[in-house]
């Protein structure tokens, strides 16, 4: 009885572990739906997650710092638009992906967008507020360019 107690406790504690981490969305019309619910803006990020170093180190750095983490469910909701080399991908994930890259004009990565986005009869658009890449010095650095961007077009 007292392994089952303690095995659902455990259970029970990493959902609740769960439950707090970032959710990164990596379907656009659903973080649309999200955004346009909580009224926050999308913040879009542009990576190669498996080969670009800069992304790698704004990952490390950055979005996954408590800080980070902190000012993310507070202000935005997170896409995750990634182009890797070996890590496989679904046809139609690769097709957005590579669809958003052309809107936004990415020429490289890492490349964060801060963007408000409509779908309406199943046609994505989106107002851009900003858009920032790498920045040194840390959380407080990075999060002090990205509070300029969604600040100023609140």
């Amino acid at each position: 009885m007292k392994k089952i107690f303690i095995t659902l406790l455990l259970l029970v504690g990493s959902f609740a572990v769960e439950a707090q981490e970032l959710v990164w969305h990596t379907d656009v019309k659903k973080a649309i739906e999200v955004s346009k619910k909580n009224k926050k803006p999308l913040l879009l990020f542009f990576t190669g997650s498996d080969w670009c170093g800069w992304c790698i180190r704004l990952q490390k750095e950055v979005l996954k710092t408590p800080e980070f983490e902190k000012w993310a469910k507070e202000n935005v909701v997170l896409v995750e638009l990634d182009y890797p080399r070996r890590t496989a991908q679904t046809p139609e994930l690769k097709k957005q992906n590579n669809e958003l890259q052309q809107t936004f004009g990415i020429q490289g990565y890492p490349t964060v967008h801060f963007a408000k986005g409509t779908n309406k009869g199943g046609k994505v658009n989106f107002e851009g507020l900003g858009s920032t890449g790498y920045v040194a010095g840390g959380p407080a650095a990075w999060l002090e360019v990205a509070n300029k961007i969604i600040k100023s077009k609140s």
